[in-house]
């Protein structure tokens, strides 16, 4: 039976009382970040404090813009006490995607990535959709809220990018939420953020990927050694998706003892969610949609398949297993 959006509220709002006081979990990213804004607008008098928190450290260009822009300051989640808290809200994430989410046991997850058996009193997770933002938008409609441009800017700015600007995974409703956010979005400020998207020490990352790339029947693989933040990785991968003889682009990097390995390809006949969990999921956290997926996991986890700390050795060892699994296609 499909539910509308009307009653999806409902039983979203039924969650709260007058007296909570309210945490939304994010990993910072557009998506999450304007979910979360969405979450403290619909709260707004309805609880006594929403407070967002971010599990990640957020160091990629255009995730701060979009905070500074926005005039938005989530609490790195190192400094919050989930017990001074009496309900707890997921958006954009479930509990299985990160090691800090995963021992809490939120009232609320809304979330468009493909369903990891989370358990939760309010559970909307929705994998067609293109970007969280659309359902936020939805709940925001059904509560007949009319964004402010601020809120506005960032949910639209978040579905343009969680989609490729609708060349990922995108259904009409996707559509429709940017088509209505278009009306009370400020351009000029969603450009700004949107152009934000590199920093001048990430330029080096660039050089290292070039020299050392790997390319195989439409595949580059890269392999940028320690990078100074995870995003790093995620914009190399999506740079490589450019050129256009490229279908996919797999690129990896070492951050706080851990390999991050992002998966991108152009979408067709591929799925690259399911080429992450066959490579890498008995290692660690590794999925994603059918044209962008991500793995993480420990290095020490994998000490008995290769040396890693010879970073030639590593990238051949991600070239067989991703190969391996991707077959042909």
């Amino acid at each position: 039976m499909t539910i509308s959006n009307s009653e999806k509220l409902r039983r979203f709002y039924d969650q709260f009382s007058g007296n909570d006081h309210v945490l939304v979990v994010i990993n910072a990213d557009p998506d999450a970040i304007a979910s979360a804004m969405a979450v403290s607008r619909l709260l707004w008098r309805r609880v006594v404090n929403v407070t967002i928190s971010h599990v990640n450290t957020i160091n990629r260009p255009d995730n701060l813009a979009m905070l500074k822009l926005l005039k938005l300051s989530p609490i790195p989640y190192s400094d919050i006490d989930p017990d001074q808290f009496s309900k707890i809200v997921m958006v954009d994430s479930q509990p299985d995607h990160n090691e800090f989410m995963n021992p809490l046991s939120p009232n609320v997850i809304i979330d468009h990535h493909p369903e990891t058996c989370a358990k939760a009193p309010f559970l909307d997770i929705r994998p067609h959709y293109g970007a969280t933002a659309s359902i936020m938008t939805e709940y925001l409609r059904a509560a007949r809220i009319k964004p402010s441009v601020t809120l506005a800017t960032g949910l639209f700015y978040a579905i343009k990018t969680d989609t490729n600007a609708f060349k990922r995974q995108t259904v009409i409703e996707d559509v429709r939420a940017f088509q209505y956010l278009f009306r009370h979005v400020n351009i000029h400020l969603a450009r700004k953020i949107e152009q934000a998207d590199l920093r001048l020490d990430f330029l080096k990352y660039f050089k290292t990927a070039l020299q050392n790339m790997r390319l195989r029947k439409g595949r580059v693989f890269v392999h940028l050694g320690p990078v100074v933040n995870p995003d790093v990785c995620v914009i190399v991968a999506d740079f490589f998706m450019r050129i256009v003889s490229v279908t996919w682009s797999i690129v990896s990097g070492t951050y706080d003892k851990k390999l991050v390995v992002i998966i991108r390809n152009d979408g067709i006949r591929k799925n690259a969610g399911n080429i992450a969990k066959k490579s890498f999921g008995q290692f660690g956290s590794a999925g994603g949609h059918k044209s962008m997926a991500r793995a993480e996991f420990s290095l020490s986890d994998i000490a008995d398949q290769v040396d890693f700390r010879d970073e030639k050795k590593l990238l051949r060892w991600l070239i067989n297993r991703v190969e391996k699994r991707a077959g042909a296609k």
